[in-house]
């Protein structure tokens, strides 16, 4: 991606007002969409997402102490104050934001003994906050990547995906998968990563959509995962698959097809849990599916998997909520959508439409209108190129 020398230097000269020093570096790291695979990194499955050009800013300068300042833009006041050598420092209730930082910097110097300087870090993000767009996964890698070019860290970008991710689990207390921090730590241009959550093999493939684009449909609605039923539905996979191990050898629901679960579901033998099950194995389908139709150039096919991912994620996971189902079944109504559907964790968010780009504008304002009529409040929609990971600017 490229940065706008202009907005390079506002973010420099923020820095120098609010450290009265000059800053040294600035780096980017990305959010993400995910253009299907929803609930299913957790559960062993596939997932296809990308990086995008909406992300989290970061300025970076040494100190002479041995302090940590990290300051954020979008929460003007809200500095962050915390010693280098403290192993194990506190998460913060009132400024999460900053739990995110804390954890890849606690669980990198347990590794890099060579972290051993203070330093300040303004940050600043243009991922609209709550929006189910990742800007925790793009804090984590922003700070992974901050760290290992300024300290000079023998780390690759896959530990730095694994570290943000336990930086989610264990410091935040969230039991998401990889997805999040491999679409963002692993990002390419123009490309969608095809990732299998089990063993982590995955491949590029180009995102050609031809005469489409894909539109960023935001709910505008706050949410945080930690405080949700995410984890709740991560317990409840974890029931079923426990209950299915009566006969099968499996350890994920990503290993079954829907033809084994049918056989089996008598093992479940709970509405609930069968169709979380039902959910996380169909969703993992339609993914292998999908990749394989777009890479056929059917993209008919790819939208209409894209509509039954939000069913699957409205009726069987109940994830998806009044202003998600909004979002996307209006985008169906739409001419020229190929398919729309609510992304990431649910529970508000965003959702996506894939969009013929000459009806892009009249999709926003149709779509935009029937939300207000339904929820009482505005969407916000954008538009977002796919790039790289994180990287110096």
């Amino acid at each position: 991606m490229k940065v706008n020398e202009m907005e390079k230097a506002e973010i420099l000269a923020a820095y120098q007002t609010q450290f009265g020093t000059e800053g040294a570096d600035v780096f980017f790291s990305p959010g993400r969409i995910n253009v299907i695979g929803e609930h299913t990194d957790y559960n062993g499955g596939h997932v296809f997402p990308c990086a995008i050009s909406l992300g989290t800013y970061g300025a970076f300068g040494f100190r002479d102490d041995q302090e940590v300042h990290l300051y954020s833009g979008n929460m003007e006041g809200d500095e962050v104050v915390f010693a280098l050598t403290d192993d194990q420092p506190e998460t913060e209730a009132s400024r999460t934001w900053a739990n995110y930082f804390k954890g890849m910097l606690t669980y990198l110097r347990a590794q890099f003994k060579q972290i051993d300087r203070g330093f300040n870090l303004y940050v600043y993000g243009n991922l609209p906050y709550g929006s189910g767009l990742s800007s925790s996964a793009s804090i984590e890698l922003l700070m992974g990547n901050v760290l290992r070019d300024e300290f000079d860290l023998a780390i690759d970008s896959i530990e730095l995906v694994k570290l943000g991710q336990k930086t989610e689990n264990d410091f935040v207390g969230l039991n998401s998968g990889i997805m999040d921090q491999f679409a963002v730590g692993m990002g390419k241009k123009d490309n969608a990563i095809f990732l299998d959550c089990n063993t982590l093999e995955y491949q590029y493939l180009p995102l050609e959509l031809g005469d489409y684009e894909i539109v960023i449909m935001s709910t505008n609605k706050k949410h945080s995962l930690a405080g949700s039923a995410y984890n709740d539905r991560v317990a409840e996979c974890h029931e079923a698959v426990k209950r299915l191990q009566q006969k099968l050898d499996i350890q994920t629901l990503g290993e079954l097809d829907e033809h084994t679960l049918d056989e089996y579901s008598y093992l479940i033998n709970d509405d609930v849990l069968l169709k979380r099950a039902r959910h996380a194995v169909t969703e993992n389908q339609r993914t292998l599916r999908a990749t394989k139709a777009m890479q056929a150039g059917d993209l008919n096919e790819l939208g209409r998997l894209i509509n039954a991912s939000h069913v699957s994620l409205h009726f069987d996971y109940e994830v998806s909520g009044t202003e998600l189902d909004t979002l996307a079944e209006a985008a169906w109504q739409q001419p020229g959508v190929l398919g729309a559907r609510m992304i990431g964790g649910g529970f508000a968010g965003s959702a996506i439409a894939i969009v013929k780009k000459d009806q892009a504008e009249a999709l926003k304002e149709k779509v935009g209108k029937i939300y207000r009529e339904t929820v009482g409040y505005d969407a916000s929609f954008y538009d977002a190129e796919i790039v790289d990971g994180p990287h110096k600017i």
